[in-house]
Formats: structure tokens, C-alpha cells, sequence
């Protein structure tokens, strides 16, 4: 099915060089200027205590319509890192990181949330997984509460290494704040696919998607307890947070209908928290007890983001056919 969607291309990404640097921290943000410092200060930070070897910033501004221009204009000409500025206004998270990896030149692209500051362990940590010499892989750390005030939703605590399977859902095993991999396996699965994502049609996982996706190509996935990064996402009400927990839930709907016949293991997924919901309803737990999340909306907006994703999949087929029959004309 989803070959007729949006086409999933090979990653535009910047040749590279003999000078090329080890890796590239890529930043995308949108209406966010003072998150944004902070985050970049941090990773000024950790990459001075590593200043014998090269790294470089790639920022991605995805339509801000606040202060961000000329804030990235001061930090450019501050940094003691190579930064590049991108502005991506195409609306939506994954346009703006394929934009990042258009110009992105390291051997490991490192994404990171521009409400995240990065530990100062995090290049220590980074080198070490990547010594190792694993031909592909996709790295994630973890996340944790960048402020206590916070809600504690989007982090990821666990203590214990792990690799994805499809008997755990791949939403939220890496969150995009904190994902890392070669840029061999970005140039293999692809660029991003632009209907999922903040901003997009589909609202959320963009990141997911592409986990999926290496997962099918047999690149793994893994999850690893350090390479931290702190999340100050600023929700501390709990309308905010219900708001997105029905948007990861209607992405992770619209990606179990565009893979729905190339990773079916998802539908089970699904079909397990259908019946999680039904066991609320005799007293069975609820999917996240300290913020009383219940199943039901996950269950409801995954229905909803698969009905999104089959119109826009039904839409783009009839756009195409539109197309082949005024060409056929034309040509006639």
C-alpha cells in the first residue's frame, strides 16, 4: 500500500569529504528561540570537551515566526562549532529533518529535540556504542525529565539495554528527541516520510515510521540505558498531555495502516490494546496509571488515524491517475 503514497526516496544527503566531521547534531525547531539556546549550549558543551574531533550543528528552521532567525544568527556567529542554518518552510518535523539531512555531512547523525539539553556524558557514551564497529544500526538513549514540574510523559527511564521485536511496539522504544544512527543506514531506509510527523497530516510518528522501516530492511533498532538527554517539554497540564496522546496514538494508527501488509505484527498490536481496553471496563489497569491514561483513546484514534492515512492514500492514487490521463491526452 504505501508504495502509491508519498514516495519514500533514498536520503538527499550531503557528499562527503576527507575533512568531513564525525558526526552532525541536527536541530529542528519552530517558534521555540529560548528552548533552542539552551539546547545548542549544551551541545557546545559536550562537543568542547571532545574538541579533538570534529563535529558540526545542522539547524533546521521550520517556519518560525517568532525571534529564532536572528537568535540562530547569533549563535552562528558565537559557536565554536561548524553550524549550518537551514530554513524548511514546508510545514511539518519530517520535512524539516530531511531538509537537516540534506546538508548534514558526519558519519553519524545525531537528532536531537530543540527542548532537549544533552548530558555531559553524551559524546563519551556515543563514541563508545559506535567503537564497536556494528555495520547498521539504529541508537537511541535515554530521556529523561529536564524539569521535575513536568509531567512525566515523552521520556524514557529504563535501566536495561534493548533491540526492537515485533512483539514490542516500536512507538516510543527511541524517541525522536534523542535517535542516532550511520549515515550508511540513512542513505539505506530513506528519507522521512512527510505525511507523519508534528506539523503533518498524520500529527506524529515520523519516528516510529522510520524505525519500521529499518526493522524491515533487518537494520536493528536499539534502545541503550545512557546517552542522556534532559526533556524540558513544559507540560504540566493534563489536557496538554491527553491532546498528545491521542496524536502519537492516531500517527502510530495511520502507520499500522501503511504498513499493514509489510509489518502485519503491528495489527496484533492493536489488536492487544483493543483488549486492554476491554479489561478496563471490568477494573483491568489503565495504560499509564500515574497519569490515568486509559486504552480507549488509543484504540479510538488509531481507527481514526488509519481511516486519515487510507484517504490520503486514496487521494494521491486518483491525483496520479488525474495526471496519467492528461498526459495520455497531451500525448494523444
Amino acid at each position: 500500500m504505501e508504495r502509491s503514497g508519498v514516495a519514500e526516496t533514498s536520503a538527499a544527503l550531503a557528499p562527503t569529504s576527507r575533512e568531513a566531521p564525525f558526526a552532525s547534531f541536527i536541530v529542528c525547531t519552530r517558534n521555540r528561540a529560548e528552548a533552542l539556546e539552551t539546547c545548542i549550549r549544551s551541545i557546545e558543551a559536550v562537543c568542547g570537551v571532545h574538541a579533538a574531533v570534529r563535529w558540526e550543528l545542522v539547524v533546521v528552521d521550520n517556519g518560525s515566526t517568532d525571534d529564532t532567525p536572528e537568535r540562530i544568527a547569533r549563535i552562528i556567529a558565537a559557536s565554536p562549532l561548524t553550524v549550518t542554518h537551514v530554513v524548511e518552510r514546508r510545514p511539518g518535523l519530517a520535512a524539516a529533518r530531511n531538509a537537516a539531512m540534506a546538508r548534514a555531512r558526519g558519519g553519524i547523525l545525531i537528532f536531537i529535540d530543540d527542548d532537549c539539553e544533552v548530558d555531559a556524558n553524551y559524546l563519551r557514551d556515543l563514541e563508545r556504542h559506535y567503537a564497536g564497529g556494528e555495520g547498521a544500526i539504529i541508537r537511541g538513549g535515554r530521556v529523561e525529565l529536564g524539569d521535575a514540574s513536568d509531567l512525566p510523559f515523552t521520556i524514557k527511564r529504563s535501566s536495561a539495554c534493548e533491540r526492537l521485536t515485533s512483539d514490542v511496539h516500536p512507538g516510543g522504544f527511541i524517541l525522536g528527541c534523542n535517535m542516532t544512527m550511520q549515515r550508511e543506514v540513512a542513505l539505506r531506509i530513506g528519507a522521512f516520510d512527510e505525511r507523519f510527523g508534528a506539523g503533518a497530516p498524520l500529527r506524529s510518528a515520523e519516528d516510529t515510521d522510520y524505525l519500521v522501516r529499518a526493522y524491515r530492511l533487518g537494520i536493528p533498532v536499539e534502545y541503550v540505558p545512557d546517552m542522556a538527554v534532559f526533556h524540558h517539554h513544559g507540560r504540566r497540564a493534563r489536557t496538554t498531555i491527553e491532546t498528545l496522546h491521542r496524536n502519537y496514538s492516531f500517527g502510530n494508527g495511520a502507520l499500522c495502516m501503511k504498513h499493514i501488509r509489510t509489518a502485519p505484527w503491528l495489527l496484533r498490536h492493536f489488536c492487544w490494546t483493543l483488549r486492554s481496553a476491554c479489561a478496563e471496563i471490568f477494573g483491568g489497569p489503565r495504560f499509564d496509571p500515574v497519569l490515568h491514561l486509559s486504552h480507549w483513546p488509543i484504540a479510538l484514534m488509531n481507527l481514526l488515524g488509519a481511516l486519515k492515512f487510507l484517504g490520503l492514500f486514496v487521494a494521491a492514487r486518483t491525483a496520479g491517475q488525474v495526471e496519467q490521463r492528461a498526459e495520455k491526452q497531451l500525448q494523444g
